[in-house]
C-alpha cells in the first residue's frame, strides 16, 4: 500500500537523518549523540521489519544469511571505489531487491550498534561536553 510505502521512505530517512545529525552533535553533546544513533537504530529496524513484511506478504523468499547471494552483498562493502552501482545487478526483480536491502540494513545496523556502544563506553569513561565544560570551569576558578 501507499501508506507501507510511506512509511518505508520515512524510517529510511529518518535512519540517514538522525546518524548525520547525531555525528553533527557529537562535538557539544554526546547524549544527545546516542540519543540519536539509538533513534536511527530504532528507525532501520522499523524499515528492516517492512521488508521482511513485504516478502512474506508477496510470497517471495527471505534470504539466509548463509545464502551464497548474501554472502556476496556482504563481500560488496569491502570493493574499491563501490558506489550505489556497484548494487544494481542485485536489484533484477523484487525478491532480490528487498532480500538485498535487508542485507545492507543488517550491515548497517551491525556497525551502528558497534558505534553507539563505543560512545556509551567513551561517555562512562570521560563523561560528556557539559560535565567536561563543568570541570574546566571548578579548574579555572581554583587556579585564578
Amino acid at each position: 500500500s501507499y501508506r507501507t510505502y510511506d512509511q518505508m521512505i520515512q524510517a529510511a530517512r529518518s535512519g540517514k537523518q538522525n546518524i548525520a545529525e547525531g555525528s553533527v552533535a557529537s562535538g557539544t553533546s554526546k547524549k544527545t549523540e546516542i540519543k540519536l544513533m539509538n533513534v536511527a537504530r530504532a528507525s532501520l529496524e522499523e524499515l528492516l521489519v517492512d521488508y521482511q513484511d513485504f516478502l512474506r506478504a508477496n510470497k517471495l523468499t527471505l534470504w539466509d544469511k548463509s545464502d551464497p547471494r548474501v554472502c556476496a552483498v556482504r563481500k560488496l562493502c569491502y570493493s574499491p571505489n563501490r558506489t550505489c552501482g556497484t548494487y544494481e545487478t542485485y536489484f533484477g526483480d523484487a525478491e532480490s531487491a528487498a532480500n538485498i536491502l535487508i542485507c545492507l540494513i543488517h550491515q548497517t545496523n551491525f556497525l551502528l550498534d558497534r558505534q553507539i556502544k563505543s560512545l556509551e563506553s567513551d561517555f562512562l569513561k570521560n563523561g560528556g561536553f557539559t560535565e567536561n565544560l563543568y570541570k574546566k570551569r571548578v579548574e579555572y576558578r581554583k587556579n585564578n
